[in-house]
């Protein structure tokens, strides 16, 4: 027996990820706007306080997002003069991004807006069920893809 159309789009494992990821990806850029940023930008310059100095290719690996995409999104973050992308010293084919002193204050002013949906989202979901969707959505990081790969 073949699959109808509509039997193929429900069980669409991209369709089901994409919707959730619309559906909480704009909770969270409603949550973060009184801080001027998206989702995305809090998680990149989140990511960037933990780090000195990082290329844009590990940072890219770190947060599972083509080089380029992750150019596109640095772009307004420079401009507001929240990260800096410079020529790597060593090797110049590579740029480095540096989180500034004004994006670490604007990261940490929006935390509280971070954590107030986190935690509406956990209670509202479950926060075993979160955890246990976190672990399985980075278990689909280790599934042998390689989307980006040139």
């Amino acid at each position: 027996m073949t699959r109808t159309g509509t039997d193929m789009v429900d069980s669409c494992n991209n369709l089901a990820l994409r919707k959730a990821a619309r559906y909480l990806g704009a909770t969270y850029d409603k949550a973060l706007a009184p801080t001027g940023l998206r989702a995305t930008q809090f998680s990149i310059l989140q990511k960037l306080s933990t780090q000195e100095h990082i290329t844009i290719t590990s940072l890219a690996d770190m947060i599972a997002m083509d080089r380029t995409t992750l150019a596109t999104n640095l772009k307004p973050l420079a401009r507001e003069g929240l990260v800096t992308v410079e020529p790597s010293p060593t090797d110049r084919r590579a740029r480095i991004v540096t989180l500034t002193p004004e994006g670490l204050a604007r990261m940490k002013a929006a935390l509280p807006y971070w954590r107030t949906v986190q935690s509406e989202f956990e209670e509202s979901f479950g926060q075993d069920k979160a955890a246990r969707l976190r672990a399985a959505l980075e278990d689909v990081l280790g599934t042998g893809f390689h989307p980006w790969a040139e």
